[in-house]
């Protein structure tokens, strides 16, 4: 038994004995630079044309698209067609020459020449049976009425030739109600009331205080010497006794 076990021990000596194993690291240190040197070195001293990039390489690349075709040169513009004046059409009461010469004239029907030679007193331009006195062309046109003209200024209140006084209404008097109206009339050339406003008055007392105004009558407003319409205002005070 002690036989065995100083077979199992390691025999040891202080000089070291070399071996093969010793050559193996630097000779391995070697082929790999060699190797490294001809993977690296090498395909960069030779020129050669890259590979083609796959199909799914190419798949990324996007081809640029074709600008598009330019547009086609607008059409020429249409030719313009000359204006022909247009005939001008003639009304029927005008004269035109005839195409045959006829071998009588008569006069047109329907029109009055007149008498020839006139009558007596007429007047040129006349009608049978015509007014005494006509004039030729008509009488003209009446003058357009002179516009109404407010009371102020030179224009002065036209004098009241006729007053009524209004008649007070029983019912203001049962409601016990008094106070002023103001009116604007328009008073006529011939010195009568024809329009009369409200400018400041009393519900049951406006009524009575137009129909009294209305009956009122002034002397004629002259402007240059002409009678016109004028535009004033009058107060009717209503007071309970």
């Amino acid at each position: 038994m002690q036989q065995r076990l100083f077979e199992d021990l390691i025999e040891s000596d202080v000089v070291k004995h070399k071996t093969s194993q010793s050559y193996t690291l630097p000779v391995s240190i070697a082929i790999h630079a060699l190797v490294l040197l001809f993977v690296v070195v090498v395909p960069l001293l030779t020129s050669q044309d890259l590979p083609e990039p796959t199909s799914v390489v190419k798949a990324f690349f996007v081809e640029p698209a074709a600008a598009p075709p330019p547009p086609p040169p607008p059409p020429p513009p249409a030719p313009r067609q000359p204006n022909t004046p247009k005939p001008m059409s003639t009304p029927e009461n005008k004269f035109q020459a005839p195409v045959e010469t006829p071998e009588q004239v008569k006069p047109d029907e329907g029109i009055d020449l007149g008498v020839e030679g006139g009558v007596p007193g007429g007047v040129e331009g006349g009608v049978p049976g015509g007014v005494v006195g006509g004039v030729v062309g008509g009488l003209p046109d009446a003058p357009p009425p002179p516009q109404a003209v407010r009371v102020g200024g030179q224009i002065k209140e036209p004098k009241k030739l006729k007053h009524v006084n209004p008649a007070y209404p029983d019912i203001a008097k049962q409601a016990r109600v008094q106070g002023v109206v103001i009116l604007e009339c328009t008073i006529s050339p011939q010195g009568k009331v024809t329009d009369v406003k409200v400018l400041r008055g009393i519900p049951l007392l406006d009524s009575a205080a137009i129909e009294a105004v209305k009956q009122w009558v002034y002397s004629p407003t002259l402007l240059n010497g002409v009678p016109v319409p004028v535009i004033m205002t009058v107060t009717v005070n209503f007071r309970l006794s």
